[in-house]
């Protein structure tokens, strides 16, 4: 098996030949559902995986006719990155978050700037709660209510290529010691450095769900087994750390873009 994919890939990258390049997208669909399945897991009922598995094809395509086979990366490897962000490239076009819970998000954020600024380090829930002038159980509740949506665009503060693609993601930006090719895909020297930077200040705990969540591809459920924690308690930890991570980048925003 292994010798007819290299064979396919030979005849899709040295020949051209695009029935060798639909054979691939074939072979490697089942990444699409596998990744669609799990991505749905923390989802609105509303959202149909039918149309994660649509836009997750796109990525599909798209990594196929960008993947250098003579590389030592496995596809898969290379492929899921893109095929999630692809699906995460569908939700926000979809623009489903209601825009009280977007209001929410930018007011966590800028709580978490403001209160980590002053204090010089990572802020405790009642101390957030207490800048925001609400009770540590209504703060409880916001994070609930946006921890769906900050699975979804803490990419949006990464600025585009000179021609205008929107296209990086955060997988992009975490190193990934067994993939030769995970630095070479960063164009952006300064927002690596900035991202990196924003990361190391997390609380370990935040720092290893974002870890577990985005590079290893874990999901909620999965996360709190391996930390012995409830799945809502790992969804809360997610939240903070994107609310962290944002509220900082904002901050940089122009110099990223």
């Amino acid at each position: 098996m292994k010798a007819d994919l290299t064979a396919l890939w030979q005849r899709y990258k040295d020949y051209q030949d695009q029935s060798a390049r639909d054979e691939l997208v074939i072979h490697y669909s089942y990444l699409v559902k596998y990744i669609a399945n799990r991505l749905a897991i923390n989802l609105p009922p509303f959202v149909e995986i039918d149309e994660l598995i649509s836009c997750g094809i796109e990525g599909l395509i798209e990594a196929t006719e960008k993947y250098d086979y003579q590389r030592k990366v496995k596809f898969e490897t290379y492929a899921i990155a893109r095929i999630k962000g692809a699906m995460i490239d569908g939700l926000r076009a979809m623009d489903w978050v209601p825009v009280s819970v977007r209001q929410k998000s930018k007011e966590l954020e800028r709580a978490y700037v403001e209160v980590e600024t002053r204090l010089g380090r990572s802020a405790t829930d009642q101390e957030i709660a207490d800048e925001l002038g609400i009770s540590k159980d209504q703060f409880q509740v916001w994070l609930r209510e946006v921890s769906v949506a900050s699975m979804v665009y803490l990419e949006d503060f990464l600025p585009g290529d000179e021609d205008g693609d929107q296209s990086k993601r955060i997988i992009d930006m975490l190193k990934d010691d067994q993939a030769e090719d995970a630095l070479n895909m960063i164009e952006l020297a300064e927002t690596k450095q900035l991202l990196a930077e924003a990361i190391n200040k997390l609380p370990e705990k935040e720092k290893l769900v974002l870890e577990l969540y985005y590079y290893e591809g874990l999901n909620l459920k999965e996360i709190g087994a391996v930390l012995g924690l409830s799945e809502s308690r790992i969804s809360q930890l997610h939240s903070k750390s994107i609310l962290r991570l944002r509220g900082r980048l904002s901050r940089r925003k122009s110099q990223l873009v």
